[in-house]
């Protein structure tokens, strides 16, 4: 009953943000250095970063700023301030901290354009991505007790599934780094969950895609999918890699 709580909240999440960052451009123009965003899964300004990086279909190393953790402090010593989101590209030496600046550069630095009016951080966008942190009961907003890893690990996610939601929630929660591969939707056949489809014909995502890419290592294109290279652990279904995060990394409260 609380796995089925829990992802319905999770879709009640996305629906109350319009299923933004479920459809991902055709482009796949990836930066030569990826992108590091300083990020906190429930905060309402991170998110909606998170989904202009799922829309323009770029990806990102993600240093996890939980409330209590220790990336604070690192990105305090980078910047100069603790403001979440922050995002580093070493590509151009720039920096940009808090959505709106952060998703205007990402459009101009990237596809040579201005962000859309619903991109930016209006009074009704802010509202409804804060409402979703609230639906999700502040999920993935302070550190958990946890071991740290040598080797970030790497998240095959889209912003809006309701299930890659409490995978990011928990790696934030436990402040391990992960490089995020962003497999938004780019066609219609894409959409509808991996085993169903909303199409009769045989499933085929575009050529030379990242989903192109996925779809012939794995036989489908399902999210969220977890490498571990600290333990050589690959794993789909968000159940169990909540379970294998838990059981690897998260240590008993003291308290």
């Amino acid at each position: 009953m609380r796995r089925i709580v829990d992802i319905f909240s999770s879709t009640l999440a996305s629906t109350v943000r319009a299923w933004r960052g479920l459809s991902g451009s055709k482009r796949v123009i990836q930066p030569e250095q990826a992108l590091v965003l300083f990020d906190r899964e429930g905060s309402a300004e991170c998110r909606i970063v998170r989904e202009v990086l799922t829309e323009l279909n770029l990806d990102v190393t993600i240093a996890p700023c939980p409330l209590g953790g220790n990336n604070l402090d690192v990105l305090k010593q980078e910047s100069g301030s603790n403001v979440v989101p922050t995002l580093f590209d070493s590509n151009t030496d720039e920096s940009r901290s808090g959505a709106e600046d952060i998703v205007a550069y990402l459009f101009k630095q990237y596809i040579d354009s201005e962000p859309s009016k619903k991109s930016l951080g209006s009074f009704i966008n802010k509202s409804s991505a804060n409402l979703a942190s609230l639906i999700r009961l502040n999920a993935g907003i302070n550190a958990k007790p946890a071991l740290s890893v040598e080797k970030p690990l790497t998240l095959y996610s889209f912003e809006s599934s309701p299930y890659s939601r409490p995978v990011r929630e928990l790696l934030c929660e436990l402040e391990l780094p992960y490089k995020l591969i962003n497999l938004g939707k780019q066609q219609w056949s894409d959409m509808g969950p991996a085993k169903a489809r909303f199409s009769l014909k045989p499933y085929r995502p575009i050529k030379n895609t990242k989903r192109d890419e996925f779809f012939k290592a794995h036989g489908n294109v399902q999210v969220p999918f977890l490498v571990d290279p600290n333990t050589e652990v690959e794993l789909f279904e968000s159940k169990d890699i909540l379970e294998y995060l838990r059981k690897t990394y998260q240590l008993e409260s003291s308290a």
